[in-house]
């Protein structure tokens, strides 16, 4: 899939703090791509590079393969970490105001509103002002606000703060019809949850450099272990060279619960043709132990930290 953004070697310095040093990335069209990284790692920053808010000191931007310039921004959505509605302005008014800022004519603007209102479940509060709904309301109005022109690439920063879940969930089945509908999602959020359900690609910033980046499949399966979850009934009694019993517990009924990792080149059905040869055991349950989006998150974030912060956090512990 060709990309339809890239960044090149970009990089910003605030005063004597860098912000990103040398990140390049490639973001697929028509996908959703997880920018993510903890807090100051830098995301914020390329985010604003993205949308023209400021520029990069080294590097650049490119749309479709075209620099990025100002009449970019028409194709570009974006929905703010810190919302910046105005809260005595009625809702219909404000949509209305913010529509026609990106260059929708009053009828067609008009004429979205209305759908999205009614798809959001918000039409009842169209004439009440901002400051009258509740955070989750303003959640809804900030996202129509930032789809309503149907940018090319919509930015989500935190896109389900405030939400319950019911309406999180609305809201993730609107940002995959609008992938369907052929937009690019960039997508950051430190909940690593929401990055296993809608993601294509991620890419993982920390301390200012691009320190991962694939597709969500690919970097799981390049994470894996050859660890193994083997749950049955009976006394297990794992005894070779070529499998290791990382852990094991027992539970009611002579029921049991193992980690079991591989070592060389075993396969998977080595270990169950043991585990069945065994005779003593009761196979219930078999499967690959993968490793989430949030433990791979965890595991690179500590491998890039200085050896003596990483110390320091131990103490802590």
């Amino acid at each position: 899939m060709q990309p339809i953004l890239q960044a090149l070697n970009v990089r910003k310095a605030y005063a004597q703090h860098v912000a990103l040093n040398g990140v390049s990335l490639d973001i697929p069209e028509r996908s959703i791509f997880g920018l993510l990284g903890p807090n100051g790692a830098g995301k914020t920053s390329l985010i604003r590079i993205i949308t023209q808010i400021t520029g990069a000191d080294e590097g650049e931007i490119r749309l479709r393969g075209e620099k990025l310039k100002p009449a970019h921004i028409a194709e570009i959505g974006y929905l703010p970490e810190e919302r910046g509605l105005y809260k005595k302005m009625k809702v219909g008014e404000q949509l209305l105001y913010l529509a026609r800022l990106k260059g929708l004519s009053k009828a067609d603007a008009t004429e979205r509103i209305r759908a999205w209102l009614t798809r959001l479940d918000i039409k009842p509060w169209a004439e009440k002002n901002v400051e009258d709904l509740s955070k989750g309301m303003q959640q809804k109005v900030q996202f129509i606000a930032t789809v309503l022109h149907e940018p090319s690439i919509i930015i989500l920063d935190e896109p389900f703060s405030g939400f319950d879940p019911i309406n999180a969930n609305l809201i993730k089945d609107e940002i995959l019809a609008l992938r369907e509908k052929g937009a690019t999602i960039i997508f950051s959020t430190h909940r690593m949850e929401s990055v296993e359900e809608l993601c294509d690609n991620i890419a993982l910033i920390n301390r200012s450099h691009k320190v991962l980046d694939g597709s969500v499949r690919d970097i799981k399966n390049t994470f894996k272990t050859q660890t193994y979850v083997v749950e049955g009934k009976g006394r297990l009694m794992v005894l070779h060279p070529d499998f290791e019993v990382l852990e094991h517990r027992e539970r009611e009924n002579g029921h049991f619960y193992d980690l079991i990792k591989l070592h060389g080149n075993t396969s998977p059905n080595d270990l169950l043709r043991y585990l069945i040869g065994a005779g003593s055991v009761e196979v219930h349950a078999f499967r690959e132990l993968i490793p989430s989006i949030n433990d791979i998150f965890i595991r690179r974030v500590q491998e890039t930290m200085p050896e003596s912060l990483v110390e320091e956090l131990e103490t802590v512990r």
